[in-house]
């Protein structure tokens, strides 16, 4: 089954949990990316979130979900966010056991992209050693059309 034109999310190995397959909608809905553009994952290792209050402000912290510690190293390291052609520096402390987060420039990344809270970020990570992590950040806004919204928290057909 040839799904890279129709569909390019199945493409994936592992595609998002929430992620149930193509939807119709009823009415129309345009989606504005702001001169962004969505581009595919190359078949790297990834994990994402929807980003909460606590990921874009006051503090805009991020602690890394469980599923991404065994991604990356348990190291602090130098860390790249690389995302619609630009790169942002910073440290990644993999040092803790219990948390793993992005020092405080992930505030440069928030405010450089517009983060808000319910986007969701797909973090790939492109390279990952004891010397440095680079992570290409795919961003979905969170302007989901309400019928999709629905059918992600079960309310839906």
């Amino acid at each position: 089954m040839d799904t890279s034109v129709s569909d390019p999310v199945c493409a994936f190995e592992s595609p998002p949990r929430w992620y149930s397959g193509p939807q119709l909608l009823s009415k129309p809905t345009n989606v504005q990316l702001q001169g962004e553009e969505l581009t595919p994952l190359s078949g790297k290792p990834f994990f994402h979130l929807i980003l909460s209050k606590s990921h874009v402000k006051p503090h805009c912290r991020m602690v890394l979900p469980s599923k991404a510690h065994q991604l990356l190293p348990c190291a602090m390291v130098s860390l790249v966010l690389t995302h619609g052609g630009k790169k942002w520096e910073m440290v990644y402390h993999g040092d803790n056991c219990g948390q793993k987060r992005f020092d405080t420039k992930w505030r440069n990344f928030v405010i450089d992209n517009d983060l808000k809270v319910g986007d969701a970020c797909l973090f790939e990570i492109v390279e990952s050693d004891i010397r440095m992590v680079h992570i290409a950040v795919h961003i979905l806004r969170g302007d989901v059309p309400t019928e999709l919204l629905e059918k992600v928290n079960g309310a839906g057909n």
